[in-house]
C-alpha cells in the first residue's frame, strides 16, 4: 500500500473498529481521507484516534453526517441492521449521493435489503466482505470482493477501498459480494481440515513435519495456509488470525444459502461441526488452525 494519498480526498465515516476495521480505518488516514470514527465500545474509538487522529462520533448517525462514504464492519446480519438503518444509524444522516461500503461478512439476503433501503434513500451500495485476515488488514493487502448494482457507485468507492486493499473486484449485483466470500470461507473449510489431517499424520509416522512442508509446499499441495500456517499448527499454537467463532458464524451462513441454492456442502457441514467440537473445548478466540487440534487431542 503506498502512502500517497488518493487522487481524490473523501470525508469517510468508518463505523467498527475491530481487528479488521481498526487499522483498515487507519489507512484511510494515511490515504488522506478526513475520516470520522464510531464504535460500540467508546474506549477502543478513543484508542484509534490516540494513534491514528482524525474524529471520534458518539453515535453512527453523528459520524456519517457530511460524510461521501461510509464503511462498515461490524458482526452479523442484526448489527448491519442496526448501524445502518436503527434510530441512530447512518442512514438518518447521510445525503443523497453519498457511498454506503458494507465490509461485515454476512447474508447475501441483508446485503440485498439493505441495497433496496439505500436505494430508496438516494445513496449508493456496495457490499464488501474482505480476505486477508488481521494481516492483510494491517498491512493493507486485503482482497475485497464487491457486489453493487450500478458500476460508476463501484468505482467510486473503489477508489476509497484502495487506501487498504491491493485487490477490489466488482463480481455483480448487490448481494454477490457475500455470494462470493461465501464460496472463500467453503474453499478455506475444506483447505484447514486436509492440512490439519496431513499434518497429524506427517507426526505420527514420525516425519520431520517443516522439512515435509518444504517439500511438498512446492508441488501441488501448495497454499496460502500451508506457507502461514503448518509450522504453528503443528506447535499447536493458534493465536493468529482469524477466530474460530468467526468461523462457525460464517459457515453457518455458507449452509444457509447452500440449502436456499439447493447446494450440497457436505464437507462445509463436517467442517462446521469439528469447528463446534472446538468452541466446546474453548477455542472460540483461536484461530481456524486449531482443528487440528481435535486430531493431536481427542
Amino acid at each position: 500500500m503506498s502512502d500517497e494519498p488518493l487522487p481524490q480526498s473523501r470525508r469517510v465515516a468508518f463505523i467498527g473498529l475491530g481487528v479488521m476495521g481498526a487499522p483498515m480505518a487507519g489507512h484511510l488516514v494515511r490515504a488522506g481521507h478526513d475520516v470520522t470514527v464510531f464504535n460500540r465500545t467508546e474506549e477502543r474509538a478513543h484508542a484509534w484516534h490516540g494513534t491514528h487522529g482524525g474524529r471520534v462520533a458518539p453515535t453512527p448517525a453523528e459520524a456519517a453526517a457530511g460524510a461521501d462514504v461510509v464503511c462498515v464492519c461490524v458482526g452479523a446480519d442484526d448489527d448491519v441492521r442496526e448501524v445502518v438503518t436503527g434510530d441512530r444509524g447512518v442512514l438518518t444522516s447521510m445525503t443523497s449521493g453519498a457511498i454506503l461500503i458494507d465490509h461485515t461478512t454476512a447474508s447475501a439476503d441483508v446485503a440485498r435489503e439493505m441495497s433496496a433501503v439505500c436505494s430508496a434513500a438516494g445513496v449508493g451500495w456496495v457490499d464488501a466482505p474482505v480476505s486477508g485476515g488481521q494481516a492483510g488488514a494491517e498491512q493493507g493487502r486485503l482482497t475485497v470482493m464487491c457486489g453493487c448494482d450500478d458500476a460508476d457507485v463501484f468505482s467510486a468507492a473503489a477508489e476509497v477501498i484502495a487506501a487498504y486493499a491491493h485487490r477490489c473486484e466488482l463480481l455483480g449485483p448487490a448481494g454477490s459480494g457475500q455470494l462470493t466470500k461465501m464460496v472463500n470461507q467453503i474453499c478455506i473449510a475444506g483447505l484447514l481440515q486436509g492440512l490439519s489431517e496431513g499434518i497429524d499424520f506427517a507426526t505420527r509416522a514420525g516425519l520431520d513435519v517443516d522439512a515435509v512442508v518444504g517439500v511438498i509446499g512446492g508441488g501441488a499441495a501448495q497454499s496460502w495456509q500451508m506457507d502461514n500456517r503448518a509450522r504453528t499448527m503443528a506447535e499447536q499454537s493458534f493465536d493468529f488470525g482469524f477466530a474460530v467463532e468467526w468461523m462457525v458464524k460464517d459457515l453457518r451462513i455458507c449452509l444457509d444459502e447452500a440449502r436456499r441454492q439447493g447446494a450440497s456442502l457436505p464437507v462445509t457441514a463436517l467442517v462446521e461441526q469439528m469447528y463446534q467440537r472446538v468452541l466446546a473445548r474453548g477455542g472460540a478466540r483461536w484461530d481456524t488452525s486449531s482443528l487440528i487440534d481435535l486430531l493431536q487431542r481427542p
